[in-house]
């Protein structure tokens, strides 16, 4: 069963369901902004679409891609003529509220186009048509990734920055901010307290002290999951592994039906593993036993089944099916709905004794190596790093941290810090989830 909200979740349900408020719910890696968006989902009696800027993060929310709910263009969209279609017209129409997850992937031409297709569809001048749009996303961890140079100058000419809270339609519809504060992923103060400093590029030198000492300690001679910034890293390592194993490779091929649109599977489309593979689970279990990102051991294969071993227990694994689904909207009925159009069959497992940071997203470890590589490319991939433990225990550092590893965009910094201002004001300085 999902779990329960607490208290600050409902209040963020309540304040999405109960009104059209344009809300966008952030808050440190942790806190659950995943468990309420699955809860909005199931449970909202709203006309409502969830949709994500890539084909992966659509599936893991049942959901459409972007562009393929609005029907748009990829790339630079601005003001190029978009498709007169009327049957997404009449879908359109019949929307309430709009979800969408990974916000912080989203760049600000991709909102205004949105914007843009709604107002078609409604033939209403407001914003997004009338349409309640909610965000979910923590742009602390995940940035929008730049074009090629034409795209940035666009970018430049055009916007305050790439990120979707610089789109031009927030200048007509204000955005509340609801921002969720307590952490389920960890329990020590101390770890959260230096998570958060990372998070905002404010570590002190007794706090890397505390990151380093944790860090260096030697690394078990069975190691815990390495988490790379790079992908070739990742995959000479997992490689390097599998081969040193003995025995001979069984590799499962994955079913796929339907149209996925391009190579944007869940799980290997050829899954190759040996007994004693290091694997890390991409589903929950149905029946608890393990969750997106448990590390365990293959310990046998045979029969169409995979046992891999988790803490000390055995489980057999058996193919799972992720679903595609795409709305549609009936005339008979009135009502949207949401099919499956394509489907695709594997073992829920990856190889684990590497995964690179930004697939690490989302996932909880209790002990993890963190290999910077020669120094870190992007903003926030520190944190998303740190804050997949559980606790400090479980911090393995390939090398020490140094300050330029803490990177922070400052596009960032001036949105949420102005957004914070804005819901203390509305809420006459009472602290609570949107402070």
């Amino acid at each position: 069963m999902p779990p329960a909200l607490s208290a600050e979740q409902q209040e963020v349900f309540d304040a999405i369901e109960g009104t059209r408020d344009h809300v966008f719910v952030t808050g440190r890696a942790g806190t659950g902004k995943s468990t309420v968006l699955g809860h909005l989902s199931r449970h909202s009696e709203k006309s409502l679409v969830v949709c994500a800027p890539t084909g992966v993060a659509a599936l893991n929310v049942g959901g459409q891609t972007i562009h393929s709910l609005f029907k748009l263009p990829i790339g630079v969209i601005a003001d190029r003529d978009l498709d007169d279609d009327r049957d997404l017209r009449k879908l359109l129409g019949a929307i309430d509220t709009v979800v969408i997850d990974e916000v912080s992937m989203v760049n600000a031409d991709l909102v205004d186009a949105v914007d843009r297709r709604l107002r078609w569809a409604r033939q209403r001048k407001e914003p997004f048509g009338g349409v309640q749009i909610v965000l979910f996303g923590d742009p602390f961890q995940l940035a929008p990734v730049p074009g090629d140079g034409d795209e940035r100058a666009y970018f430049a000419d055009t916007y305050r920055s790439m990120w979707f809270f610089d789109a031009k339609v927030w200048e007509q519809a204000p955005l509340r901010l609801m921002q969720l504060r307590t952490i389920h992923r960890q329990s020590d103060d101390a770890f959260i307290t230096m998570l958060n400093a990372v998070r905002h590029g404010r570590v002190t030198a007794e706090m890397a002290g505390v990151l380093n000492a944790a860090g260096a300690r030697p690394v078990p001679a069975d190691p815990p999951i390495t988490l790379a910034t790079r992908n070739d890293s990742v995959n000479r390592i997992n490689a390097r592994a599998l081969a040193a194993l003995p025995g001979r490779v069984s590799t499962s091929r994955a079913e796929v039906n339907g149209e996925f649109g391009g190579r944007s599977f869940p799980a290997d489309e050829a899954l190759e593993l040996k007994v004693g593979a290091h694997v890390m689970f991409l589903r929950n279990d149905s029946d608890a036993r393990w969750v997106n990102g448990s590390v365990g051991e293959v310990t046998r294969i045979a029969g169409g089944a995979v046992k891999v071993a988790i803490g000390g227990a055995e489980h057999e694994v058996g193919p799972v099916t992720w679903e595609r689904h795409r709305y549609s909207y009936s005339a008979a009925t009135k009502k949207l709905s949401r099919e499956v159009v394509a489907d695709f069959t594997q073992f829920p497992l990856r190889l684990a004794w590497a995964v690179t940071i930004h697939k690490s997203q989302g996932k909880t470890y209790d002990s993890a190596v963190v290999d910077l590589g020669s120094r870190v490319f992007s903003a926030g991939q520190t944190y998303v790093a740190l804050s997949r433990l559980t606790s400090l225990d479980g911090l393995y550092l390939t090398r020490p941290l140094v300050p330029r590893d803490i990177l922070v965009d400052q596009d960032v910094i001036r949105f949420m810090t102005d957004a914070r201002r804005r819901a203390q004001e509305a809420a006459g300085s009472v602290p609570g989830v949107a402070g």
